[in-house]
């Protein structure tokens, strides 16, 4: 089969697993996912025409190449917040579009330390005012929001406790997630309290690891694949005037808008595929609560029906829309710049029939990723096969 050149498809990935492991850096972590990419696709660093890399506190990607070879390939460093995979996956399919190269890489890997994110008001445009309310502290603003939240639409604490039960069976059955033990919703529901209404395992955790993918503009791509998946469409969008997002020091009365909406309608018009033809979805799990935000912002159901959905088994691996097959954040961890493309891993291998966790049954011909972070950023992806 052929494709149009304009085309862009993933032929790879590869991934180090998720989780704490002392014996390794981010380096080595990311070196592991890129050479499995490269394997999975059967081709050569060599080979690659151009990469995008992002990483938060592991290191510059681009000093990959001193592991790799030193090729003179055009590698190009992104920071995006939990945007950042999505983003090097924007650059790669960007670059192959325009001609700059026939094949392309895109990695993302983090190796974070245990605790909460720390980071500096100061580097988001915030005062020490800020701060020193705790804010700047993303426990407190996430449920902050999930509260207000379940208030307006009439969702109760349970529908919490189910995103995590389900995040917890699918990591289970999943080799390369770090949260293997599948939890109760009681035993989530009274676990220690964070910052009402989130209890601990309501919450991801920073963590560690890297994945890779890729690329090929449509006239290689099945010459290297047997089953590539098109990328239909990414995008990425950043908050509007008077959106209540990550870091945000206010917010007015009177309806607001999430750059999840906007990069969502935007996806999908550009994949021409509606929200109801997705069969496989990624949604960013920084905690339970902003999944069930999630659900509602895509489009993948309106607000106040995620318990229902929940409820009835729709979004577990053998539902109408399973959610987060490999655990998501919540069973993952979050090593910043790797989790986004965690996400297109998973899905691109349950649209080609090869989880490595539990398949979705009924061969899914459309998968959808989203990621969202400070201060407001947001990347959704259409994959088809």
């Amino acid at each position: 089969m052929t494709a149009r050149a304009d085309e862009v498809y993933v032929v790879g990935c590869g991934m180090h697993p998720f989780g704490r492991d002392a014996s390794v850096t981010g380096m080595d972590m990311a070196e592991h996912a890129v050479r499995e990419a490269l394997r999975d696709a059967g081709v050569g660093w060599a080979d690659i025409g151009y990469a995008a890399g992002g990483s938060d506190v592991s290191g510059k990607p681009d000093t990959l190449v001193g592991r790799l070879g030193l090729t003179g390939v055009p590698f190009v460093n992104v920071l995006g917040g939990c945007a950042t995979g999505a983003s090097t996956v924007l650059a790669v399919a960007n670059a192959l579009r325009a001609g700059e190269a026939t094949l392309g890489l895109a990695v993302g890997f983090d190796k974070h330390e245990r605790g909460a994110f720390h980071v500096s008001a100061a580097r988001y445009g915030l005062g020490d005012w800020y701060a020193e309310t705790g804010m700047m502290l993303t426990t407190q603003f996430f449920a902050l929001k999930t509260q207000r939240y379940l208030h307006e639409y009439g969702i109760s604490e349970r529908a919490l406790a189910m995103v995590a039960a389900r995040a917890f069976r699918n990591g289970s059955h999943h080799p390369m997630a770090w949260r293997r033990k599948p939890l109760t919703e009681q035993e989530i529901l009274d676990s220690a309290e964070v910052s009402p209404p989130l209890t601990q395992y309501m919450f991801c955790s920073p963590g560690q690891g890297a994945v890779a993918l890729v690329l090929a503009r449509g006239d290689r791509a099945f010459d290297l694949c047997e089953r590539p998946v098109r990328l239909a469409s990414v995008a990425l969008r950043t908050r509007r005037f008077g959106s209540f997002e990550v870091f945000s020091p206010w917010l007015p009365p009177g309806p607001h808008r999430s750059p999840s909406v906007d990069a969502a309608e935007a996806v999908f018009r550009g994949a021409d595929v509606r929200p109801a033809d997705v069969r496989v979805a990624q949604l960013q799990d920084t905690d339970s609560g902003s999944e069930l935000i999630h659900l509602a912002e895509t489009g993948l159901c309106g607000h106040g029906e995620q318990e229902e959905l929940l409820a009835s088994g729709d979004t577990d691996p053998t539902g109408r829309l399973p959610v987060n097959t490999d655990g998501g954040c919540l069973a993952g961890g979050e090593p910043v710049g790797a989790s986004g493309l965690r996400q297109f891993h998973e899905v691109v291998r349950q649209l080609q029939g090869r989880a490595a966790g539990v398949q979705v049954p009924g061969a899914p011909r459309v998968g959808f990723t989203h990621v969202y972070g400070a201060p407001g950023i947001s990347a959704c992806s259409v994959l088809t096969v």
